[in-house]
C-alpha cells in the first residue's frame, strides 16, 4: 500500500499545482490558492516523512501531520469552490480523491496505534 499511497499523494499534489495555476489572477483566489498550494503538496512530503521514520510512534506522527495537511487542502478546495473561482464539477474528482486518500492515511494510523497498544 505504500507505493500506492506514495504516488496517489505525489499525483494529488500535481492535481493541485494545475488548480492553482488555473485560478483566477485575484488577491482573493491567489490568496486560497497559495494555502492550498502549500497544503496540497505537503500531503505527499509528510507522508514521504513517515515512511523514513525511525519508530512506529514518529510513523503515527507523520501520518498525523500528512491527515492535517489533507483536512486543510479539503478546507481550501471547498473554499475555492463556495467562492466560485472554479466550478465544483472541475474539483469533484480531486475532493473525492482526498477523502479517499484522508481515509487511506487514517487507516494506516489506525493500524499501527493498534500495534502500539
Amino acid at each position: 500500500m505504500s507505493t500506492d499511497l506514495k504516488s496517489r499523494t505525489k499525483q494529488f499534489a500535481l492535481r493541485i499545482l494545475k488548480v492553482f495555476v488555473s485560478l483566477p489572477k485575484r488577491i482573493d483566489a491567489q490568496v486560497l490558492g497559495k494555502q492550498l498550494l502549500r497544503s496540497g503538496t505537503s500531503v505527499g512530503a509528510q507522508y514521504r516523512e513517515a515512511l523514513r521514520a525511525r519508530s512506529p510512534a514518529e510513523f503515527v506522527s507523520k501520518l498525523d501531520s500528512a491527515q492535517q495537511e489533507m483536512e486543510e487542502s479539503m478546507y481550501w478546495l471547498e473554499l475555492v469552490s463556495e467562492h466560485g473561482l472554479l466550478p465544483l464539477r472541475r474539483l469533484e474528482a480531486l475532493m473525492r480523491e482526498a477523502e479517499e486518500i484522508q481515509a487511506m492515511l487514517a487507516a494506516s494510523s489506525r493500524t499501527v496505534r493498534k500495534r502500539l497498544r
